[in-house]
């Protein structure tokens, strides 16, 4: 049975001549988003794209994996979305979006806005399009590494991107510098035996964090679900929700960290929204 909801949204996307997609960003989640974007300019011709519709092309983009030239024709053209994009992209629009989505869905479950401490863990995907690609010799994975940072319920807090050849420790340590700049009141980190290194637990230390290494269980054969670490496992899997992100397809990190900010950003408001 439709909601109410449902048929506003529904109502709308037919007098715009378009049918509603399930990535479309709903009235609530607009409404969060809409002051944050670019205002009209007052010079130059009047702006002709609406950029809900933009925002939706996106979301449908990342959701579904379809490449930039095969957005259905009820969006904005291509490259009028792909302008957009990297214009948004370069004013940070996404992750802002996605750390305020944080703070308020953190209000909504009664904690801290924001958080003290947070896992770390790498995750290796494929990378046919990557301009640096490396070869993860323990995944058997060639491609590139998303290297991240999330709090105890696993939200994201801050990632790097790298070659898949290079070390979790390694890449731990651009972690840690995001880390210090966006959300200096995380100072307690948990992570596997492979950030069990003298060089990332000297930096810890250097910048005050206290790294836990949580070590599975002595004797241990089948799966068990470790304590701390599982939350960020989570997260990896919400990233392979969105078909964009099953594959790191984009040349440039920049333009993949994007992509990651806008899929788990939709995740953020819509779980506000049914608060």
């Amino acid at each position: 049975m439709w909601t109410a909801e449902q048929r506003a949204r529904h109502s709308l996307s037919a007098s715009k001549g378009r049918s509603g997609y399930r990535s479309d960003i709903s009235d609530q989640e607009w409404k969060l988003v809409e002051p944050l974007l670019p205002g009209r300019s007052r010079t130059g011709s009047p702006r002709k794209t609406e950029l809900r519709q933009v925002i939706n092309a996106l979301r449908y983009l990342v959701r579904s994996g379809c490449e930039w030239r095969m957005l259905p024709n009820d969006f904005p053209p291509y490259q009028t979305v792909y302008y957009w994009f990297r214009r948004l992209m370069r004013r940070f629009l996404f992750r802002t979006i996605h750390d305020l989505a944080l703070m308020l869905d953190r209000m909504c479950e009664q904690r801290e806005v924001v958080p003290s401490a947070g896992i770390v863990d790498s995750q290796s995907v494929r990378a046919p399009g990557a301009r640096e690609r490396g070869y993860d010799a323990h995944k058997k994975i060639g491609g590139r590494k998303r290297h991240i940072a999330v709090d105890t319920d696993g939200r994201l807090l801050a990632m790097h991107l790298t070659p898949a050849d290079i070390a979790d420790s390694t890449g731990a340590q651009f972690v840690l510098d995001a880390l210090v700049k966006r959300w200096p009141w995380v100072q307690h980190l948990f992570g596997d035996a492979a950030y069990d290194r003298r060089t990332l637990l000297d930096k810890a230390a250097y910048l005050d964090f206290t790294l836990d290494v949580v070590r599975g269980l002595q004797g241990q054969i089948c799966f068990k679900v470790q304590p701390r670490r599982w939350v960020v496992e989570r997260t990896f899997a919400w990233l392979m929700r969105y078909r964009r992100l099953v594959r790191d397809y984009e040349q440039r990190l920049d333009v993949s960290e994007a992509m990651m900010y806008i899929a788990l950003g939709s995740s953020l408001l819509h779980r506000i929204r049914f608060r």
